[in-house]
């Protein structure tokens, strides 16, 4: 139960990959036809409209109200703390894709701030010049050659892959809070976890007007963003050209950019690229 609560929750995050990338958006030729990973379109807008709803109507006023509530230094903290734990994950994720140097920085950063960082509640690494990274499970099924699988659209939780769903369950696994949760107190889970999507989504509240102004169809948009982020990670931000790509950049010089694509620069609201 803790665990579910843990994925359901946290997984906000993925609303963010979308709105923080809104920051920055140029138009050129779509490297990938991203409709084709979505055979289950009809059924993901209609989970997507009930996911905006329940954003509108629940997560967004919380945040408003947390955001109010909490102090910004308070509201650092949490985000800090957040940040820390997930260095766990990143490290071991790291190794398993034979990304040494990310590992030191990343099992460096969770030492330092767990230490001089009182805990994680300040981002003494990152002054320190060591940079947040970002490695999860999807990427490392990806980095050995794990097809992404559909789209979909879940549920509370938002935009993912069949990859990445596997992925994130085994990521719940090196979360401290969800083993802690599950095996220690029951409690502790869901009200951290609370807390978290609360920060997060306050995080996210300056990007709502970017992502209103920046996308005719907001599914499409947070679909193709995703899609073009996950590719990003796994090739760690240089993916190769498909033949699709070639072709694209070809009809470009004629008929000019497309003016469905993005290009998304990509800044998770824990500091990580």
């Amino acid at each position: 139960m803790n665990r579910s609560i843990s994925l359901n929750l946290s997984a906000l995050l993925v609303l963010g990959i979308a709105l923080t990338g809104c920051a920055s958006i140029k138009k050129e030729p779509e490297p990938i036809e991203f409709a084709k990973q979505d055979p289950y379109e009809n059924v993901n807008r209609s989970i997507f409209k009930f996911n905006e709803v329940l954003d509108n109507n629940v997560m967004e006023p919380v945040a408003r109200g947390y955001k109010v509530a909490v102090p910004g230094p308070i509201r650092s903290m949490v985000t800090n703390v957040r940040s820390n734990f997930n260095d766990i994950g990143v490290t071991v994720n790291s190794l398993l894709q034979l990304k040494f140097a990310n590992a030191a920085t990343s099992s460096g950063r969770m030492i330092v701030n767990s230490t001089f960082g009182l805990g994680g509640i300040l981002d003494v690494a990152s002054d320190m010049g060591m940079d947040k990274r970002n490695e999860d499970f999807g990427q490392t099924l990806g980095f050995y050659g794990v097809p992404s699988g559909p789209y979909v659209m879940i549920p509370l939780f938002g935009p993912s892959t069949l990859r990445d769903v596997g992925g994130l369950i085994i990521d719940s696994a090196l979360d401290p809070i969800v083993v802690g949760s599950f095996f220690v107190a029951p409690y502790v889970g869901p009200i951290v976890n609370s807390v978290n999507v609360a920060d997060m989504r306050a995080i996210l509240l300056d990007t709502d007007k970017t992502l209103e102004d920046a996308a005719l169809d907001k599914y499409e948009f947070l679909r193709d963003a995703y899609l073009q982020r996950r590719r990003s990670l796994i090739f760690d931000g240089a993916p190769p050209r498909r033949k699709v790509d070639e072709d694209l950049l070809s009809e470009s010089k004629v008929t000019g950019p497309s003016s469905s694509s993005v290009t998304v620069v990509e800044r998770l609201p824990d500091g990580s690229k």
